[in-house]
């Protein structure tokens, strides 16, 4: 059976990374989260003192950089180490959002995602997968969700990991997320014209990995 590109989009807090890493292990696929990517960038950045208006030293940093996917694309190291309880802090995210509006930084990672995806058999999720990354992907989903239920999910499992959560402020976050997705200039947060959208709101996890199976294998027949 042919094995294809699976492209899933979609905003922060809509359930994309749980369903996709369900959904490819479901189909024996692989996975790859390119949002743990900018995430990593984003903390390197901040931790190296590097600015996040500074293209140049943003394109220092990442061209040297390797990436490893590790334990099925759940965990990831950069240059050899482990990174992936720091990109999983709660100024994590923001730093992703930071960062990936930048063209040195979006150009470097686009080519490497593409180099991961080339063989086909994966799901890779994103913000630009089935517009910039994988734009002839056969399968293009976009997730999304309601704000107040994505800050609601984003609490949740920031509480999971012990860490404390102020959800006005959170759901502040996601919107200025939003906004910085949206309307950045290079690859912003959009649905691919052909994308089927799934709004998560009110569906159990169960429903929309498979409602995202149905999908793939609607593609596969045919």
């Amino acid at each position: 059976m042919q094995r294809i590109v699976i492209a899933i989009d979609g905003p922060a807090g809509a359930g994309k990374s749980t369903a996709s890493r369900a959904l490819a292990q479901r189909l024996g696929y692989g996975y790859v989260d390119t949002g743990a990517m900018y995430r990593a960038v984003g903390v390197l950045a901040a931790e190296r003192g590097v600015g996040f208006d500074d293209d140049d030293a943003l394109e220092r940093l990442v061209t040297g950089l390797s990436f490893e996917l590790r334990d099925g694309g759940t965990a990831l190291a950069v240059d050899g180490h482990e990174v992936s309880a720091a990109i999983r802090r709660a100024d994590a995210g923001d730093l992703a959002s930071r960062v990936s509006t930048r063209p040195v930084v979006r150009t470097r990672l686009v080519a490497l995602q593409r180099a991961l995806g080339a063989s086909g058999g994966v799901v890779m999720e994103g913000r630009d997968i089935g517009t910039v990354v994988f734009p002839d992907a056969p399968v293009k989903l976009y997730l999304t969700a309601s704000p107040a239920e994505r800050a609601r999910r984003r609490a949740a499992e920031l509480r999971a990991r012990g860490e404390p959560v102020d959800e006005a402020a959170l759901a502040a976050d996601l919107a200025a997320r939003d906004r910085r997705d949206s309307e950045r200039v290079h690859s912003p947060l959009r649905p691919a014209s052909d994308a089927r959208l799934i709004d998560t709101t009110h569906l159990t996890f169960d429903e929309v990995v498979d409602r995202m199976e149905e999908a793939v294998r609607r593609c596969l027949e045919r």
